[in-house]
C-alpha cells in the first residue's frame, strides 16, 4: 500500500530510509514540519490507484481502471434537477444548520424506516460531507486515546486511518476466502481485550462484497451487547445485494441492519450511510450518522468547527434522492449483478486465481497468492503491490493490491465500469497472467 516516508522521530543526526530506498538525514522532532499524528496517515490507496490510472489515460495510454469504487452511471436526472432549482433559491445561498437541513434529516429518518425497519428520531441524525467524514466524526465522538476498535479484515482503507486519527487503536480480525470473508463471533471474542470499546460491522463489505446472514449479524450484535461494546455499522452499500443474499434479511429487506434487528443495541450503535453508492452520487459528498443523541450532538459540535454545513445544493440533491423511489437504483443493481457474474467467471478462468462470488457492493476480491513469486515477462513480483504494478505496466489495467486492505495476496477489482471495458480489462489480465512460470 502506498504510504508516507518513515516518520522523522529519531535523534538528531540519525538516518532514515525513504520509501524508494534512499538514505536521508532525519529531521529532529523539534524541527518536524508535519505533526506525527497527521504525518502517519497513509494516502488513500484506492484513490491513488485511480489517480494514476487517469493520469496514464490522459497521457494517451489505453488504461482500464478497476480501482475506484465509483458507479459509472450518471446521477439520475430528477436529483440533478433538484440541485439546479436549489441553486436558484436564495435560502441556499446562506449558512444553514451545521447538522443538516431539517427537511433532509426528516427524509433520512423516513428512508431508514422504509429500507431497514429502523426508525431514528431527527435529533439522532447528522448530515456530513460524505461517508468518510461521518466515519471519522463518529469515531472521534466515541473514542478516547488508547481505546481499541475491532476491525474485520479485509477492510476499507479509511477505517483504520480514521480510528488512529481519532486516538483509537485498530485491532484486525482477518477472514479469508474460505469463510466468504466473513468473521465469526469466536474470532471477535479472541480479539477482545479490556481496552476494546467498539466493533466495526460492515455488510455488504468493501473490498470483498461479503454479506452477513441475518443470523450471523444478530449473533455479532448480541456478542457486542453481552460485553457492553459499541457497534459502528457502515450501511453505504445497503441496496447493492444480489442473489440469495438479497432475501436473507427478509423478503422486504435489502440488507440486515443491526439496530433494527436488535433494538436494545440502539443506545450503543452508530450507523453510517450516504447517497454516494446507491444513487451514483460519489462527487456530491453527502453522508450521515445515525446514533444516540449525545454522540450525534458531540459529532455535530465537531462538524460545526470543522466544516459547518454540508453544501446546501448537495443536500437538496440528496433530499430528492432519499425521498424518491428506488427505480433508478434497481436498474443500476441489475447492471452490477450482470457484471458481477461476468468478472467472477473470467477471473476464475485464470490459473492461480481464486475468486469467491461477492454477494454485495461492486467489488471482486480474488486471491492471487499462487501467482506471487512466479515469473511474468521477466519479473517475479514478491507481493501483490508488485503484481498490481506489473499488471498496470504490462496490461495497462489498474487494480488495487490487497495490502491496501490489510490482506496481502489479493487484488480488488471494482466492477462499477462499463461492460465492454470490464471484459476487455479482465481479458488483458488473463492474457498476461497466463504467462506466469515457476
Amino acid at each position: 500500500m502506498l504510504g508516507p516516508a518513515v516518520l522523522q522521530t529519531r535523534v538528531p543526526g540519525a538516518f532514515g530510509v525513504w520509501n524508494d530506498g534512499r538514505m536521508s538525514a532525519v529531521t529532529p522532532p523539534t524541527e518536524r514540519r508535519v505533526s506525527a499524528r497527521v504525518g502517519a496517515i497513509s494516502e488513500s490507496a484506492t484513490l491513488a490507484v485511480d489517480a494514476k490510472a487517469k493520469a496514464l489515460k490522459a497521457a494517451g495510454r489505453p488504461v482500464i481502471g478497476f480501482g475506484a469504487g465509483e458507479p459509472d452511471f450518471p446521477t439520475p436526472d430528477y436529483i440533478v434537477e433538484a440541485a439546479v432549482e436549489a441553486c436558484k433559491n436564495p435560502r441556499f445561498h446562506r449558512y444553514t444548520p451545521a447538522g443538516g437541513l431539517p427537511e433532509l434529516k426528516a427524509a433520512i429518518a423516513a428512508k431508514t424506516l422504509r429500507d431497514s425497519g429502523y426508525e431514528p428520531e431527527v435529533s439522532e441524525i447528522l448530515v456530513t460531507n460524505g461517508g468518510k467524514q461521518a466515519i471519522y466524526e463518529a469515531f472521534a465522538a466515541i473514542l478516547d486515546p488508547g481505546d481499541e476498535v475491532v476491525v474485520p479484515a479485509p477492510y476499507w482503507t479509511t477505517y483504520p486511518e480514521s480510528i488512529r486519527l481519532a486516538g483509537g487503536v485498530p485491532v484486525e480480525v482477518v477472514a479469508d476466502e474460505t469463510t466468504g470473508y466473513r468473521v465469526s463471533v469466536e474470532q471477535l471474542e479472541a480479539a477482545r481485550t479490556e481496552k476494546t470499546k467498539v466493533v466495526l460491522f460492515v455488510s455488504p463489505s468493501n473490498p470483498t462484497g461479503a454479506v452477513y446472514s441475518r443470523e450471523d449479524a444478530e449473533a455479532i450484535g448480541r456478542w457486542a451487547l453481552e460485553h457492553g461494546l459499541w457497534v459502528m455499522t457502515d450501511e453505504i452499500y445497503e441496496h447493492l445485494v444480489y442473489g440469495d443474499a438479497a432475501t436473507r434479511g427478509g423478503a422486504d429487506r435489502h440488507s440486515t441492519s443491526l439496530p433494527a434487528l436488535l433494538p436494545e443495541l440502539r443506545d450503543k450503535c452508530v450507523v453510517v450511510n450516504g447517497v454516494a453508492k446507491t444513487y451514483a452520487m460519489t462527487g456530491w459528498r453527502v453522508g450521515w450518522i445515525i446514533g444516540p443523541k449525545d454522540v450525534v450532538k458531540a459529532a455535530t459540535n465537531l462538524q460545526s468547527h470543522a466544516t459547518s454545513n454540508v453544501s446546501n445544493v448537495a443536500q437538496a440533491a440528496a433530499l430528492a434522492a432519499v425521498s424518491g423511489d428506488l427505480t433508478a437504483v434497481d436498474a443500476m443493481r441489475e447492471a452490477f449483478d450482470r457484471r458481477r457474474r461476468t468478472i467472477v467467471r473470467m477471473l476464475n478462468e485464470i490459473d492461480g486465481v481464486l475468486c469467491p462470488e461477492p454477494e454485495g457492493a461492486f467489488y471482486a476480491y480474488p486471491s492471487v497468492k499462487a501467482l506471487v513469486g512466479k515469473e511474468i515477462r521477466g519479473k517475479r513480483p514478491q507481493n501483490t503491490v508488485e503484481l498490481a504494478a506489473l499488471i498496470l505496466e504490462e496490461a495497462e489495467v489498474a487494480v488495487v493490491p490487497g495490502e491496501a486492505f490489510g490482506t496481502p495476496g489479493y487484488l480488488r477489482l471494482s466492477y462499477a465500469l462499463g461492460d465492454e471495458d470490464l471484459v476487455e480489462g479482465v481479458s488483458r489480465i488473463q492474457k498476461l497472467l497466463a504467462e506466469a512460470r515457476d
